[in-house]
């Protein structure tokens, strides 16, 4: 028998294994290296709190052998993920800072004056230092707590002050998240206080600020009107609202007194958006009685971010204020008759009010407000002043040096912006003469040029300006004629302010780095926060923020670039964006996620309007009924009720479930008109409902989509993907289960991730649309924040804490965090009683304390508890 040998394939056989052992040769070095060499750093170990032996013992103590059989018994076989994540290796914390500041490195920081609510600011370092950069003022919760919260409220108290004294108003709350939100629920307010449909918008307010009012209105029946303040009508009395700008955002200044006059003697409720480096020298919209201001308080203090986080602020006549969305703190006594902060008007909020509330709002902007209110303590009145006089001087003598240039200025009286028609032919070589000297300007479309100044000018950068539009003269010889004669500077017109701000000892006595430090350091050691002891509020999680995590975001590449500024000057953040989504959406199961909204409360805001949006292209806009368990977030029903929806309680059962008999009740009754159910998973009271799956395709077979509360995904990281058994979008909690701190109330982050059919309906922008919100298939609901991105500033934070823990550690956190609750449940047990848990009888990542017994037996109330805790220094929800 003849046989021919395959040379080539023995050949290729040969190679290959002498190939494979080679590989597996130098595999097994590369593991003994290594091993030689591993880090004792490991991030994990160090994000996760207890050891090795500590785990064993809490295993032991609650009757399982190990960390899976825990998991076993807590989490339903039938949504667990069943393999590793996909991400890559874990990095250590000096190699993430190294790959970080390479993907900084991909920002541009050229030179801003676009204006449209962003600004360069100088940010005093004692301020970013002792306050941005501190966890004793980055890592507590909101202040509902008053007892432990004192000092974070009494720098509230100050910004609301501020706010007060700079508009000329009677009433501000303790931030929003930014101005254009801020004016939105302006909006709400007007239709709530006279319930008219109509509300005017002036053209010349920030494009941005319209466009999220627009958004707003669209599912509230308002329909708004943006037209020029010379045609509105208020003669026929049904115009509920007006909102002006002011300046406005070409920079131009002018008399709206009589034009305040006329809404308001029809009923017109008057909206003022305004600028507080402005009201430093311009007189302010409250001594021309408009009814409520709003704005941001980013020029005091806080770096551009790329867009946030910033502080907005709202500030009212008294007689509104029961109508105020947001936080407010006032003045009260203690037992002992001693003065003391605390939170008032809660009634308003959505935390009681659920979807009665006057806004979703629940994480707003603390922190911000606090480095703002902290800017003017530190430079007081007449500081403040001197920085808004220094801005309007350099915007004077860019002013006459354009002129002088045979350009023309359009707006005759301004204060930092000026608005350029430029010579014939000089449009090209402006810009080009720009882009030489690395200076970013606005251009609209009408060919004019948008030129805002602000406190970070120096002589050099007015010098460079005036030769960007081809003036001969240099910023010294145009300074010496101005200050002979100076027609166009606001203090020689009607508009110049003369009633005194910010009086109040506080501003006026903190003005050296050694008193502002103590001051900052008394109110710090009058909160609890991370720093002090734990903070386990359960579904408002609080984890390690950790130093490595939080020192890219006082990179300047990160903080000084303007969120409106070319892209291609903002590939690192791109880069950031694209690696965090990729991330987010291996971590949830989802196929895309927008980074827009500002806060969880926000971004169930967003994930709703995409739902109806998507319901909408089918042809379906009359399913509008919003099922929502009795166990859900506040925020929840507040969010439906604002994003137009018909809200429909669902029951718990007494295992503290939702009740299926009930709700497959209300699904056959509303089937024709349901448009999604919203679900916290695991629920508020602390389990992973057994029947989640079941849930979902009871929705969807019935025309609805799943709505998930991602407030508790610190419970599901790693073990399970709400995109897999059934969710169709969510919001994820940045600020809770990816470590961006809480801030005392803000920021936050909520970015929504959605499954592939709502992907077109996700937020956009009218300046520079996300990826992916523009062309033939995009069908966005509109606008919700002011940014693109939202607060891209914080976002390095998740990004990093992600590349630090890996897939392994991040499932393990999690695992950790399961074994936490089920451990002291379990160790409370005979002497307090844990509400609900699952059959097995084991909690998700929290769990409810049942006191009831107390108060029949001691008259002990849960509030004696939780001050008694507080006694010894533990926070409670």
């Amino acid at each position: 028998m003849y046989v021919e040998y395959d040379q080539h394939s023995y050949f290729d056989q040969s190679l290959q294994a002498n190939f494979k052992s080679t590989e597996s040769t130098v595999s097994g070095k590369n593991e003994v290296l290594r091993e030689l060499l591993s880090r004792h750093d490991d991030f994990t170990e160090r994000h996760i709190g207890p050891s090795e032996t500590e785990k064993k013992d809490m295993l032991q103590f609650i009757g399982v052998k190990d960390i899976k059989e825990l998991i076993n018994k807590a989490v339903p076989e039938n949504i667990r993920l069943g393999r590793e994540l996909d991400l890559e290796e874990p990095k250590g914390e000096h190699e993430v800072l190294d790959h970080l500041k390479g993907i900084a490195k991909n920002n541009k920081l050229w030179r801003s004056y676009i204006g449209m609510g962003y600004y360069g600011c100088d940010v005093p370092p004692t301020i970013m230092r002792n306050i941005f950069e501190n966890p004793g003022w980055v890592t507590q919760y909101t202040p509902y707590q008053a007892e432990i919260a004192q000092g974070r409220l009494e720098s509230l108290l100050n910004y609301q002050t501020m706010i007060c004294d700079m508009t000329g108003l009677d009433v501000a709350n303790a931030s929003l998240l930014d101005e254009a939100t801020a004016a939105a629920e302006a909006m709400g307010l007007c239709y709530r206080y006279n319930q008219r449909q109509k509300f005017y918008v002036d053209e010349r307010c920030h494009p941005q600020t319209i466009a999220v009012v627009t958004t707003r209105a669209s599912v509230l029946g308002i329909e708004v009107i943006c037209c020029p303040a010379d045609e509105m009508d208020f003669s026929k009395q049904d115009i509920g609202g007006v909102l002006f700008q002011y300046p406005d955002t070409n920079g131009s200044i002018e008399d709206l007194s009589a034009f305040v006059a006329d809404a308001q003697a029809n009923g017109t409720l008057v909206v003022c958006a305004t600028d507080l480096l402005a009201l430093t020298i311009l007189k302010p919209p409250g001594e021309f009685e408009v009814d409520i201001t709003v704005g941001t308080s980013q020029r005091f203090g806080v770096p551009l971010g790329y867009g946030g986080p910033h502080a907005g602020f709202f500030a009212v006549k008294k007689k509104y204020i029961r109508m105020v969305p947001g936080r407010m703190i006032g003045v009260t006594k203690d037992g002992s008759g001693k003065e003391a902060y605390r939170l008032v008007l809660q009634t308003r909020e959505q935390h009681i009010r659920r979807d009665k509330a006057t806004s979703n709002i629940c994480t707003a902007q603390a922190l911000l407000a606090n480095m703002s209110a902290m800017y003017a303590v530190y430079h007081g009145p007449h500081g403040l002043k001197h920085i808004g006089t220094r801005v309007h001087h350099a915007a004077l003598i860019l002013n006459e040096g354009v002129e002088s240039a045979g350009h023309s200025q359009v707006n005759n009286v301004f204060y930092d912006t000026l608005k350029i028609m430029p010579a014939d032919q000089e449009l090209n070589n402006i810009i080009q003469r720009a882009q030489e000297k690395k200076i970013n300007l606005r251009y609209f479309p009408d060919d004019h040029i948008g030129v805002s100044l602000d406190e970070t000018v120096e002589i050099e950068d007015l010098n460079d300006l005036l030769w960007v539009f081809g003036s001969q003269k240099k910023a010294e010889d145009i300074a010496v004629a101005l200050e002979r004669d100076c027609p166009r500077s606001l203090f020689n017109t009607p508009f110049k302010r003369t009633s005194k701000y910010l009086t109040e000892n506080v501003f006026n006595r903190f003005h050296s780095e050694t008193q502002i430090v103590r001051y900052m350091k008394i109110l710090e050691n009058k909160d609890v926060s991370l720093v002090h002891s734990m903070i386990p509020l359960g579904s408002c999680t609080m984890k390690l923020n950790s130093t490595t995590e939080m020192i890219p975001c006082s990179w300047s590449e990160f903080a000084h670039i303007h969120p409106f500024a070319p892209v291609e000057q903002a590939l690192g953040y791109l880069q950031l964006f694209e690696e965090l989504e990729k991330d987010l959406c291996e971590i949830t199961g989802y196929d895309r996620i927008s980074f827009q909204p500002n806060s969880g409360a926000q971004g169930e805001y967003a994930g709703l309007r995409a739902i109806m949006a998507y319901l909408k292209s089918k042809g379906q806009s009359h399913r509008t009924v919003c099922l929502i368990p009795a166990s859900a977030h506040g925020t929840n029903p507040a969010s439906a009720q604002m994003a137009g929806m018909e809200i429909k309680p669902i029951k718990a059962d007494k295992y503290g479930e939702i009740d299926m008999v009930h709700l497959k009740t209300m699904v056959e009754k509303h089937k024709d008109n349901l448009a999604c159910m919203m679900i916290t998973y695991p629920s508020t009271f602390g389990v992973f409902e057994e029947r989640i799956r079941d849930i979902c395709s009871l929705i969807h077979d019935n025309g609805g989509q799943i709505y998930l509360d991602g407030a508790n995904m610190n419970a599901q990281v790693g073990l399970c993907r709400p995109g897999d058994y059934g969710a169709d979008v969510s919001h994820l909690n940045l600020h809770k289960t990816f470590c961006i701190p809480h801030g005392g109330g803000g920021p936050g982050m909520g970015p929504i991730g959605v499954k592939r059919h709502l992907a077109p309906h996700l937020p956009t922008h009218p300046i520079i649309p996300p990826y992916g919100t523009t062309g033939p298939e995009a069908e966005s609901f509109g606008v919700i924040s002011g940014a693109p991105y939202g607060s891209s500033a914080i976002l390095p934070i998740s990004w990093a804490y992600i590349k630090m823990m890996g897939a392994e550690g991040l499932r393990h956190a999690t695992e950790i965090a399961i074994l936490n609750a089920n451990y002291m449940s379990h160790r409370l047990k005979g002497y307090y009683k844990t509400l609900y848990s699952n059959f097995a009888g084991y909690c998700a990542h929290e769990f409810i304390v049942d006191c009831r017994e107390f108060k029949k037996t001691a008259g002990v109330e849960v509030v004696d508890i939780a001050k008694r805790l507080m006694d010894y220094g533990n926070k409670q929800a």
